[in-house]
């Protein structure tokens, strides 16, 4: 299938959407004022050393400390059954070269690792490890070693460093991967001489910017063209294309039409709808997917889908259109962590094996990192999706200040009930004159109208007048009760 890249540049941010055969299948968007963090390396400095959790704080000049885990500092990786105790490896103060390899979500801070890998077009440089890797997508044993044999001669033979050969080796020339092995061993090497001269919690290297990661990372045998609707940065993409990318050299293209890209090719709607609860499928059912901090939920509904055939093959049609939808939603709105898909019930094992294999190979199209567990007793499935940044609802959206993130509001009766409530114990505490009742217009006509007797009959009781003020600003679940 032929990809195209959309590239949107405003001074703000940067959003990337990549098609196949006409639909959006990717978003991905940076902000000036709020870029990742993934991949960056930093002189840390060691704040707190956890025993009981083998685990340190590290600042790096952030608003939070960024979290090491033993298994993440490059001596227990390297000899992963040894007995290493962070207390024996970290101490209070110590400087420590670290990168990041989570992005700070939530209350969370950064995560770290002590291993350092520096991403270039086919070639991932790790500087501390000494042996050859090749990208697991690379599946041809014969092309494998192929590959591997191509680096081991183009390696001076007393190099200590170590490499792992990218899905876009494939097919590199000599001199394609000659040039990214110098690129790569100059920028360690002007990552070293940082860290010799510059004092602790300083940034060393930052990743490079969306638009050119685009063309490091995302670029491929399907990608057909890459359109950019800003010159400055599509003359740059040009430049680093000559450089390093130079097989997508004809692909970057300067979009210049009057219509805004990103509506021209209907991302914008895209988004829109990536950001509701309800996807509807194409054949009358729907998805409802929840976000919540520990996990996400996709729930499958048949909704006005009837088939034509028997209500098992109904069922099975639909949860069989539901799982590339759900592969696509998951790369779209970019959710990590667990995520928990009830299917509707299926009583053949045949489909809900078919169901299963269908969606495992829907998400072996995903660049990020997933697993696929079988059906539950229950019918569930459960899915784990590597989590290295916000997700797309987190990014552009904010919990609302109504309902504080519930999605549902109390009703105008609940607030009433509340409200006297409130009045009884005020009454009980202090003796005021009167008692003046401030909130938005839908409390108020309930109190007007159908809890006007409610209201009464309270006043009766406190022997005290209760007058109503309308508060244009207040929400349906404000409200203030004022002592005249």
């Amino acid at each position: 299938m032929r990809e195209n890249i959309l590239i949107n540049v405003t001074p703000q941010e940067t959003r990337v959407a990549v098609m196949s055969e006409g639909v959006v299948q990717e978003i991905h968007l940076e902000r000036e004022a709020q870029r990742g963090l993934v991949g960056n390396i930093y002189l840390g400095q060691v704040r707190r050393v956890l025993p009981g959790m083998q685990s340190a704080f590290i600042e790096i000049g952030l608003e939070r400390a960024a979290f090491l885990h033993i298994a993440d500092v490059i001596e227990q990786r390297q000899a992963p059954g040894s007995t290493h105790r962070i207390e024996q490896l970290l101490f209070e103060g110590q400087s420590v070269l670290v990168q990041v390899i989570k992005d700070p979500i939530g209350t969370k801070g950064a995560r770290l690792s002590t291993q350092i890998s520096i991403a270039g077009r086919y070639l991932v440089h790790l500087p501390q490890e000494d042996h050859i890797g090749i990208s697991q997508r690379i599946a041809d044993e014969e092309e494998r070693e192929h590959l591997r044999q191509q680096l081991e001669a183009l390696l001076p033979p007393d190099t200590p460093h170590g490499y792992i050969l990218r899905t876009s080796a494939e097919g590199a020339t000599d001199q394609e991967l000659a040039a990214d092995i110098d690129y790569l061993r100059r920028l360690w090497e002007d990552i070293r001489a940082k860290a010799q001269t510059l004092p602790a919690q300083s940034l060393l290297y930052q990743d490079l910017s969306l638009p050119m990661r685009v063309l490091r990372d995302f670029v491929n045998e399907e990608t057909d063209r890459i359109i950019i609707d800003s010159r400055d940065t599509f003359q740059k993409m040009s430049d680093f294309a000559h450089s390093y990318v130079t097989r997508a050299v004809a692909q970057v293209q300067h979009y210049t039409g009057d219509r805004p890209l990103f509506e021209l090719y209907g991302v914008e709607a895209e988004i829109e709808r990536a950001l509701s609860r309800r996807v509807n499928l194409k054949f009358g059912g729907y998805l409802i997917i929840d976000q919540t901090e520990a996990l996400t939920t996709v729930d499958v509904n048949t909704g006005g889908f009837v088939g034509n055939r028997s209500f098992d093959e109904t069922i099975f049609k639909t949860n069989l259109e539901a799982t590339q939808v759900i592969a696509r939603q998951l790369r779209l709105r970019n959710l990590g962590g667990i995520i928990i898909v009830d299917f509707i019930d299926m009583d053949l094992e045949e489909h809900q094996q078919a169901v299963l294999s269908e969606l495992q190979k829907a998400l072996a199209k995903d660049r990020t990192k997933n697993t696929v567990s079988g059906f539950t007793s229950l019918g569930l499935v459960e899915i784990t999706r590597k989590r290295t940044r916000e997700s797309l609802a987190h990014v552009l959206c904010e919990p609302c200040p109504v309902c504080q993130g519930r999605g549902e509001i109390k009703t105008a009766q609940t607030v009433c009930f509340e409200i006297l409530r409130e009045i009884l114990r005020e009454a009980r505490q202090y003796n005021a004159k009167e008692y003046r009742i401030l909130a938005a217009q839908s409390v108020i006509d309930m109190f007007l109208d159908e809890e006007s007797q409610s209201l009464a009959q309270l006043a009766d009781f406190i022997g005290k007048p209760i007058s109503l003020q309308v508060e244009t600003v207040y929400s349906q679940e404000q409200f203030d009760v004022v002592l005249v």
